[in-house]
Parts: structure tokens; C-alpha cells; sequence
């Protein structure tokens, strides 16, 4: 007997998705079916995705860069607009850079450095075990070295003073805001990624205030955050001996600033 055919009905899984407020309903139900092998596997990740899980921890990658990028569930979903932040970094490293990716997620910015750049050296670090686990696996075959513990604690203290760049996509979402966000990030990733303390800016604080001991003189840190909280990160740029510099793009509507370590 000749095995069954799986021939899913495509209009009909788009209409289910579009119903359910999917935007790009047609290129999720494409994603969709080409990872199922099966009407019944696609079924279940249909369902799943309807009850508002992130296509990305359903299909086990998102798309970075022009990257896949493995994405584990609970892990922060690496958005389009942190390309912004890749660009700045990229554009203040420096030839052959020892480059640091801190609150690194998945490691999808490490991921793209580590082509783009050419670093001499490259870690990634991050609080969340569940973040470091999936950025071992996006990382490991690179020879880079993920660690785990807060901001620059875990960081081997040989290289204290002598990175080139730091790359932070740190959260920056005030508090008050994180009940706000689609239910997509604000059930599904890990709170640790998103709440940025009272006015966004805790932990990018603490950024530039490590980095300002670990970089070498002429070095660069690169961070994201919204808009109308770049002026008061530049104040604490400027407050932790870093001098700033803000990146703009309007189509991503991302926001990136630069720091560079005078000496």
C-alpha cells in the first residue's frame, strides 16, 4: 500500500491564522507546513500558535540577519530591529576586536559578529541558564564561549580593561510597561529579558558602568533602547566616562547608542 500523501489545506490554515490576528498569516502558514510532516503535527502547531505561543519557539529557529537562529521556548525572541544594534557595533569595532555580547539571549547578535566582525576574541553571557543552553547551541560550533552569571561577573578578569567592543541587547522595558506587551513575549519569554527596573534603564546602567572598566582605551559599548530613553542613557553614558553617540533608523523604528572609552 503506497504511503499516505500529506496535503494540507493552506487557505484554510490561513484563515485560522488571520482570524487569530496573525498579521502575516500567509507566510506563517507556509512556516507552518513545511515543519510539519504530518496533518496531525500540523494541527498541533496550529493550535499551539493560535493559543498565542511565538512561531518562533513553535518552529524551534527565527530568522536574524539572514541567519537561522536556534530559539529555545522561553528564550527571547531576537527581533529585527536589534540589526541596528549589529550595524553600530560593526561600524565602531575596529579591526580584528575582542568583543563581548552580554545579555546575549540566543546569541544571534554573537552569531552575526562573529562573521561580520572577524574578533580575535568573542563570548557571549547571559543570567538566564535557559538563554545560555540555547546559546551554546548556536555558539558551540563557532568555538564561542557562552557564560552564565550577571552582566560581566562570569567574564574570565584577564580581560578586564581590554575589550574592544561590548554588545548588550539588555532589556529596557520600564516595569509598569511589561504587562503591556503582547502576550507573545510577555508569557512566552523570560521576564529577566524584558523588565528594564523603574524607568527601563536599570540594567543598562550596570552596563556602562562594567564597561566602563572593561574596555580598553578607544573601545566601544553598543546597546539598544527605545527613542525617548536615549537621552537619559546618554546621561549615564556620559556619567560613566563613556562619551555617546546615538543611532537612529525610522523603518526599524530601532534606536542604538554607541559609548566609546576615551584614552
Amino acid at each position: 500500500m503506497a504511503p499516505t500523501v500529506f496535503t494540507p489545506d493552506r487557505s484554510a490554515l490561513v484563515r485560522r491564522l488571520r482570524a487569530a490576528g496573525c498579521v502575516f498569516a500567509e507566510d506563517e502558514a507556509d512556516l507552518l507546513i513545511a515543519a510539519a510532516d504530518s496533518a496531525r503535527a500540523l494541527t498541533r502547531l496550529a493550535d499551539r500558535r493560535v493559543a498565542g505561543l511565538p512561531l518562533e519557539h513553535l518552529l524551534g529557529w527565527a530568522e536574524f540577519c539572514g541567519r537561522r537562529v536556534v530559539v529555545h521556548p522561553g528564550v527571547f525572541v531576537p527581533r529585527g530591529r536589534t540589526a541596528l544594534l549589529v550595524d553600530a557595533a560593526v561600524a565602531v569595532a575596529g579591526p580584528a576586536p575582542a568583543v563581548l555580547d552580554l545579555c546575549c539571549g540566543s546569541g544571534a547578535a554573537a552569531l552575526v559578529l562573529h562573521e561580520r566582525a572577524a574578533p580575535r576574541w568573542l563570548a557571549a553571557a547571559d543570567i538566564d541558564p535557559v538563554a545560555v543552553a540555547c546559546a551554546r547551541r548556536n555558539l558551540d560550533p563557532l568555538g564561542v564561549p557562552v557564560y552564565q552569571g550577571d552582566l560581566f561577573d562570569p567574564v574570565p578578569a584577564r580581560w578586564r580593561g581590554r575589550l574592544d567592543l561590548v554588545v548588550a541587547n539588555a532589556p529596557y522595558v520600564p516595569s509598569e510597561a511589561v504587562a503591556t506587551l503582547p502576550g507573545e513575549a510577555r508569557l512566552h519569554e523570560a521576564p529577566v529579558a524584558l523588565d528594564g527596573g523603574a524607568d527601563g534603564l536599570a540594567v543598562l546602567r550596570r552596563v556602562a558602568a562594567g564597561a566602563a572598566e572593561w574596555l580598553a582605551p578607544g573601545g566601544h559599548l553598543a546597546v539598544e533602547v527605545s527613542a525617548e530613553q536615549a537621552p537619559a542613557l546618554c546621561a549615564a553614558f556620559t556619567a560613566a566616562g563613556l562619551d555617546p553617540t546615538v543611532v537612529r533608523d525610522e523603518e526599524w523604528e530601532a534606536t542604538a547608542v554607541t559609548g566609546r572609552r576615551p584614552g
